[in-house]
């Protein structure tokens, strides 16, 4: 089944008010749950970051049932939880289960994201997926509509969200302490692996994995354990545009009310440019080293702004662009890693430095702001925790600042950067219709690739 399918559906989002820190709207639960109450929580994925989540929520709310298809990094939960029912298909989970789960946690491979949390959602299940909140820009579309219909409450995995450092760097933004702000630079060292082929040999499943369930919706091919790394292939990952930038670039992207245009009025036909250098375009896996940049209209009453994404440090120049932006030099490599990740938000009065979780932050230079209180918010509230946020909207409370309404123009603005590292020249994304509108290619790369039969969103 292609991944376009019912895409017409969901191009459109319904205009809501959108002048507020974030896009947030009552949401009703589909599966009630007495305030009392611990919640009944499933979990799809329990091993790496599933395990973290599901060690933390467990002390809050009650753990019914695991779904994994990898017993081998599953194992660790299944011993320490022996009582909870386990499967590996995460559709059986649900649909056997059905009432007996209020809530469900999606930690997998990022190209099973969408497909988790849409089965979930459908079931009337509240959802927290893990970040990035999906694969593609269509899936990010797909979701926050499905999540609007079903009236779930829904969160991504972005902790720095609920620092009470990076509400307070939000407020010192909003009020107006760097003055004007038209530029945005956001950096990771890492780069990625830009692989030149696929695996050619087929290698023996091991017993402890189920290879189909694990492929999901993804095109069957031979096992084979390279595709277990599975980050660094298009097929599968997002690379660190979604493994690091759904932290990193959070805050310039929140404070400076870039997601207000999904929601904007029509007549103001906002379009979103993004380019892309790469040391090669490569369809197959994501590049050694990207320079993106993404030019956002007006929105809000606030001015255009240009956001830069520089990841790798193999890239020429890199080091010193960034030196340059700093004012001093950039520490990473062998003995420093300071810097391997940030977040430099320029304004005409001044600077903010965020660090790669956007939880913590200097303003520059220090010595103008020394008399600036970094925490806690004076204005905006504070969090309960990121995770805590999610479970009080279970509960039929407001929905925590990384709400699907939110993240998910935060993914889609982050996988467009995806999408213009396979092709050269200037894209235009128009927000409202979710279409690249100068390139069709580009526009078909939007959904990236076809749903096997079975796994739809």
């Amino acid at each position: 089944m292609a991944w376009r399918i019912a895409r017409r559906a969901f191009l459109s989002s319904a205009a809501c008010g959108a002048a507020g820190l974030v896009v947030l709207r009552d949401a009703a639960s589909a599966a009630t749950t007495r305030a009392n109450d611990r919640l009944r929580l499933a979990h799809v994925g329990v091993g790496g970051r599933g395990r973290e989540l599901l060690l933390g929520f467990s002390r809050q709310e009650s753990s019914v049932a695991f779904a994994d298809v990898n017993e081998s990094k599953a194992a660790e939960m299944f011993k320490r939880f022996p009582d909870v029912p386990r499967f590996q298909d995460f559709r059986a989970m649900i649909d056997k289960l059905g009432e007996g789960i209020d809530a469900v946690v999606v930690a997998t491979p990022d190209h099973t994201h969408a497909v988790a949390s849409a089965y979930a959602i459908r079931a009337g299940k509240h959802v927290y997926t893990e970040k990035p909140l999906t694969r593609t820009v269509f899936e990010s579309r797909t979701l926050r509509e499905l999540a609007r219909k079903h009236k779930v409450a829904t969160s991504m995995g972005n902790q720095g969200t609920a620092s009470n450092q990076f509400r307070r760097a939000l407020e010192l933004i909003r009020d107006g302490a760097l003055g004007t702000i038209r530029e945005v630079h956001t950096w990771n060292d890492q780069g990625s692996a830009d692989h030149s082929e696929p695996p050619k040999e087929e290698a023996k499943v091991p017993p402890y994995l189920n290879w189909d369930l694990w492929l999901g919706p993804a095109a069957f091919r031979p096992f084979h354990p390279r595709w277990l790394w599975w980050g660094s292939w298009r097929d599968f990952g997002t690379a660190n545009l979604g493994n690091w930038a759904s932290h990193t670039q959070n805050l310039g992207f929140m404070a400076l009310k870039v997601h207000t245009l999904w929601f904007a009025d029509p007549a103001t036909k906002p379009i979103i440019k993004v380019e892309a250098r790469v040391n090669r375009i490569n369809r197959l896996a994501f590049p050694k080293w990207e320079h993106v940049q993404w030019h956002v209209p007006a929105r809000e009453g606030l001015p255009p702004i240009t956001f830069q994404w520089h990841n790798g440090s193999s890239r020429p120049g890199v080091r010193e662009d960034l030196k340059k932006l700093l004012g001093r030099d950039v520490k990473w490599g062998p003995k420093e890693w300071d810097d391997w990740a940030g977040h430099l938000i320029i304004g005409s009065e001044g600077m903010i430095l965020a660090s790669g979780h956007n939880a913590t932050f200097v303003m520059l230079p220090e010595e103008k702001f020394k008399g600036v209180a970094k925490e806690p918010p004076e204005k905006v509230e504070r969090s309960a925790g990121h995770e805590r946020d999610w479970l009080l909207a279970c509960r039929g409370g407001k929905p925590p600042w990384a709400n699907y309404d939110y993240s998910g123009p935060l993914t889609e603005f982050n996988m467009l950067g995806n999408v213009a590292t396979q092709f050269e020249g200037v894209l235009e994304y128009d927000p409202l219709a979710g279409r690249i509108v100068n390139n069709a290619e580009a526009d078909k790369a939007l959904t990236m690739g076809e749903y096997r039969k079975g796994w739809t969103l």
